[in-house]
């Protein structure tokens, strides 16, 4: 391995105003809580121990970790610059370990896209706490929505199939001539809509209408918010995970009952997986309490980055959560962070999060943009190329719209805090099914890809071991492409 002494990324890192740790607070704070920074963090201790005495749709929180190793390559060329990635699939963690640790630039990888082979990670966590309230109110229906290819409706219809419910998902736009990726999926095990642009500009007015339409005139709806509320008064833990709904109940004869879940799960109830998540990545087998880590994820709406902020906030860690912007602004994130910690705090009664907000003036989510910006949904050339490499280098398959974008920055923040800062972390959210609709939109990307890719480092003596699955006239082919040689 050769060290990296530069940043070999141009991530454009905007240094928003945001919180401190809670434990970097000063006495000018402390002073101000009616109990202390350690009775607050008591109380959040035992709150989210309280919060999580819940059934859950995941057996257990428990989630792989990698560690990726940079190091450079002599020749190296396109997005991702001369770095060179490995993967460490089986890493040190737990206490004592950062201080072992070489000085290389690394960061650990939250495999959470290895959750379940059909619902992306993030979307796997927003639903864990969600459907045993929907079992548990007698719900038969489930209306969201989504763009044409969203992973949260495939992740509802899927889930939703599982436990014998009825997914109705209104995706926005026209319907595809081929049906690929999470727009099949959604189809194959939901009932799916296309809906005019211009209705779904006006999702809560769409999605109650056909929440309406479908409970008909003896049915009743209601939003997940809403039960969240009432579970801490009706739910009760120890019963059994993934119970199905009685046949009965989805006759046409019995009265529907409608949750609307908004799209991309972006409800307070979402953030119940998270905080999950958070407690059992602060065991002290793995990344403690103790650890400074900044973690790195991709933001849609922005739900799971809250989450995880939110977590770290009432357990009193020192984690820094950075949500690489990717379909709004920055106004539009903080507003969407102020709005779910509200919905949250009013469905919980946890009012003693106050008392540490007041602190924490940026909010509890670090916003930047990506590095390179551009329209949600829109691929830029030699984007397909890096996930490639990554692919190719790793084991670890990440895509251009969402995860590309939280390793891009990962990577930089590893370099930074190389000599003895704060560890990252990135959330692998997932995205592989994303990758087929993506190929069949941006053709002229993905062709580029059929020869293999150009990172064969043979000049630096890694040689050409796991490099690729290309058969030996197509590497001969490449070598001489990359020298400028023509073959005879």
């Amino acid at each position: 391995m050769v060290s990296i002494a530069v940043p070999l990324l141009n991530m454009k890192l905007h240094r928003l105003p945001r919180h401190p740790p809670l434990s970097s607070l000063g006495n000018d704070f402390r002073s101000t809580t009616s109990q202390g920074v350690s009775e607050l963090k008591l109380c959040g201790e035992e709150f989210v121990t309280k919060l999580l005495d819940r059934r859950w749709t995941l057996l257990n929180p428990n989630t792989t970790i990698h560690q990726i190793k940079l190091s450079t390559m002599l020749h190296g060329n396109g997005l991702l610059g001369n770095i060179s990635f490995s993967s460490d699939t089986h890493p040190s963690l737990g206490h004592g370990t950062a201080d072992n640790c070489n000085q290389d630039p690394s960061f650990y990888v939250v495999r959470d896209d290895l959750l379940h082979p059909l619902v992306n990670g993030n979307k796997a966590r927003k639903l864990d706490g969600l459907l045993p309230l929907v079992e548990d109110h007698s719900v038969t229906d489930v209306v969201s929505c989504g763009g044409c290819q969203s992973a949260h409706a495939a992740a509802v219809a899927v889930s939703c199939a599982e436990r014998g419910l009825k997914s109705h998902l209104l995706l926005r736009g026209e319907r595809p001539e081929i049906l690929t990726g999470y727009n099949l999926i959604s189809t194959l095990y939901g009932n799916v809509k296309y809906v005019p642009r211009s209705l779904y500009a006006k999702r809560e007015e769409m999605l109650t209408r056909h929440a309406d339409l479908v409970a008909g005139n003896s049915g009743s709806v209601v939003w997940f918010n809403d039960l969240l509320e009432t579970s801490f008064t009706t739910q009760t833990s120890g019963k059994p995970n993934l119970v199905q709904i009685d046949a009965h109940m989805n006759a046409d004869s019995h009265p529907r009952k409608v949750a609307i879940i908004n799209e991309g799960a972006a409800d307070a109830v979402g953030l119940l997986g998270m905080i999950r998540l958070v407690q059992y990545l602060s065991q002290n087998h793995l990344f403690g309490k103790e650890r400074t880590l900044k973690i790195v994820v991709d933001a849609g709406t922005g739900t799971t980055a809250v989450g995880l902020g939110l977590g770290a906030l009432c357990l009193g860690l020192s984690w820094e959560v950075t949500g690489v912007m990717l379909a709004d602004t920055v106004d539009g994130y903080r507003k969407k962070e102020k709005c779910l910690i509200s919905d949250f705090k009013h469905c919980t009664a946890f009012h003693h999060i106050d008392h540490v907000l007041k602190g924490m003036d940026g909010g509890i989510v670090h916003w930047v943009e990506r590095d390179h910006p551009r329209k949600f949904g829109n691929v830029k050339k030699g984007e397909v190329e890096a996930c490639q490499q990554i692919a190719q280098q790793t084991g670890i398959l990440v895509d251009p719209i969402y995860t590309l974008a939280a390793w891009e920055l990962a990577t930089l923040l590893s370099q930074e805090e190389a000599k003895g800062g704060a560890k990252v972390v990135m959330l692998h959210t997932g995205g592989t099914l994303g990758m087929f609709g993506l190929a069949q939109r941006y053709k002229s990307y993905f062709h580029a890809v059929k020869d293999g890719l150009l990172n064969f480092d043979y000049l630096d003596g890694v040689g050409f071991e796991q490099k690729t699955n290309l058969p030996l006239l197509g590497i001969c082919e490449l070598i001489h492409r990359q020298l400028g040689l023509k073959m005879g």
